[in-house]
C-alpha cells in the first residue's frame, strides 16, 4: 500500500498551517512508497535553494526508512554511514525528513520540509505526519 494523493495533500496542508503558526516560509514535499514526489508546495517567499532540499529530505527518509536527523547522526566522521550523503544523487542528512507510516505501521511514503532552522523543519514535517496518522 502506498500513500494516496488525498493523504499527501492533507500532509501538505497541515505542514503549511504549522509553518504559518511559526511564522516561517517552507518548501514541503511528500513522496510515496517508491520515493516519487506525490505532492509539493513552495510557500510564498520560501527559499529557492530549499526546494531541492525538501524533496531530497523526503526521498532520503523513504530510501532508509528513518528520520533524516538520525541518518545525520550515523553519517558523522568515523560513523558507520560516513559520506552516505554522496550516494543516490545526493541525500540530506539533517532533520526535516520523516517516513510516513500507516495504521499497520507500514511505511507508505515520507515528508520533507526545508526553509528555516532544522528544528522548525522537523516540527513542520511532524505536523504533516500527524495529519495522516
Amino acid at each position: 500500500m502506498s500513500l494516496t494523493l488525498k493523504q499527501a495533500e492533507a500532509a501538505i496542508q497541515a505542514a503549511q498551517q504549522k509553518a504559518q503558526e511559526l511564522g516561517v516560509k517552507m518548501n514541503i514535499a511528500v513522496v510515496d512508497a517508491g520515493a516519487n514526489v506525490t505532492a509539493f508546495a513552495r510557500m510564498d517567499g520560501a527559499w529557492l535553494g530549499s526546494l531541492d532540499i525538501s524533496i531530497k529530505k523526503a526521498k532520503t527518509a523513504r530510501f532508509f526508512d528513518m528520520n533524516t536527523g538520525e541518518i545525520g547522526k550515523l553519517s558523522q566522521p568515523g560513523g558507520p554511514l560516513y559520506n552516505i550523503e554522496h550516494s543516490n544523487n545526493g541525500l540530506i542528512s539533517f532533520p526535516g525528513g520523516i517516513p510516513i507510516r500507516n495504521k499497520s505501521d507500514e511505511i507508505i511514503g515520507a515528508i520533507g520540509v526545508s526553509g528555516d532552522t532544522v528544528e522548525n523543519d522537523h516540527t513542520v514535517a511532524e505536523a504533516g505526519i500527524q495529519a495522516i496518522q
